[in-house]
C-alpha cells in the first residue's frame, strides 16, 4: 500500500478440490452470507416463539428462489442474446470455449434477479401455508443485507464489478485487469449493506414502532437499492450496451424496488397493505 492505494491481486481460487473443480472465494462468501442470514432469521423465529420447522421449510423456497432469480436475472438483464443462443449455459456451470463446453462455474449472478427470486419464493410459500406474507418478508428482510454484503466481498475477491478510476490518492489497483487506481465499489456496497442490517436489527430490537408490518421489507428495498443506485455512479459498466444509457442497467432495475419500498414504508395503511397483512 502506498499513498492510500491498495494493490489487489488475490487469486479467486482458494484451492482445487479436483483437477477440474476449484473452491472459489466467491462461492464461499455466497454460502457464508446465506448461513449468517439464516442464523439471524432463525434467532428471530425462536425469539418470537415461531416453530423453527416453519422457517426451515421457507429456507428451502428462498434458497432455490435466490439462486434461480440471481442467475436468470443476470442472463436476461445483462446478456440475453448470448444466453438465448446458448441456453445450456443458463442453468449449467459450463461455457462454450473454442467450440467445446468447459466447466467454468456460473459466470454471473444478478442481485436484482435474486431479490425477485426471493419475493416469488415467499409468495409461493405464502400461497401454500397462508402465513402472513408481510410478517415473513419483514423477518427475511432483516437478515438479507448480510448476504448481500458477503456477495459483494466475493466480487472483491474476484476483482470484478469494480469502480471507475480515482484521482490516484485512494483506491484499489485490480492488477488482474489493469494498473489504474479505482474505487473499490464492492467494499462501498458491502459496508452500506452491513450498516443497513445494523439499522434494521436495531429498529427490530427497539420495539418503539407499533405497526411494523411491511416496515422492514420497505426499509430494506428503499435503503439497499438507493445505496446501490448511488454507488453505481462510481462503477464501470458491466456490459457494453450500458455505455449508451443515461443510467446503467443496475440503476434502472433499482428504481422499481426503491418505489415499492417507499410505498411499503409510507403507505402501510393502504388497501394493498391490508390485503397481504392477514
Amino acid at each position: 500500500m502506498k499513498d492510500g492505494i491498495v494493490h489487489w491481486n488475490v487469486d479467486p481460487e482458494i484451492f482445487w478440490i479436483t483437477d477440474s473443480f476449484p473452491l472459489k472465494y466467491y462461492g464461499l462468501f455466497w454460502i457464508t452470507g446465506l448461513v449468517l442470514a439464516y442464523l439471524v432469521i432463525q434467532r428471530i423465529y425462536k425469539k418470537e416463539g415461531v416453530p423453527v420447522e416453519n422457517f426451515d421449510q421457507l429456507t428451502t423456497y428462498i434458497f432455490i428462489g435466490i439462486l434461480l432469480g440471481a442467475r436468470l436475472g443476470h442472463c436476461f438483464f445483462y446478456e440475453p442474446e448470448h444466453y438465448l443462443s446458448n441456453p445450456l449455459e443458463i442453468l449449467l456451470p459450463i461455457m462454450k470455449i473454442d467450440g467445446a463446453y468447459q466447466f467454468t462455474g456460473f459466470q454471473g449472478l444478478a442481485s436484482h434477479g435474486g431479490t425477485i427470486g426471493i419475493i416469488v419464493a415467499i409468495f409461493l410459500y405464502w400461497k401454500k401455508t397462508k402465513t402472513n406474507v408481510l410478517w415473513i418478508l419483514d423477518r427475511v428482510a432483516i437478515g438479507t443485507p448480510i448476504t448481500c454484503a458477503f456477495i459483494r466481498l466475493g466480487n472483491l475477491m474476484n476483482s470484478e464489478i469494480y469502480g471507475k478510476p480515482t484521482d490516484g490518492s485512494w483506491g484499489f489497483v485490480f492488477e488482474r485487469d489493469d494498473l489504474i487506481p479505482r474505487h473499490p465499489t464492492q467494499l462501498y456496497e458491502a459496508i452500506a449493506y452491513l450498516l443497513i442490517f445494523g439499522l434494521l436489527y436495531y429498529i427490530y430490537r427497539s420495539k418503539k414502532i407499533e405497526n411494523t408490518s411491511g416496515l422492514f421489507v420497505g426499509l430494506l428495498l428503499m435503503l439497499l437499492f438507493s445505496a446501490r443506485f448511488m454507488i453505481e455512479f462510481l462503477k464501470e459498466n458491466q456490459v457494453a450496451f450500458e455505455d449508451s444509457m443515461s443510467l446503467n442497467m443496475g440503476q434502472w432495475l433499482s428504481i422499481p424496488f426503491i418505489l415499492i419500498g417507499i410505498i411499503l414504508v409510507f403507505w402501510r395503511k393502504s388497501p394493498m397493505h391490508k390485503m397481504f397483512n392477514k
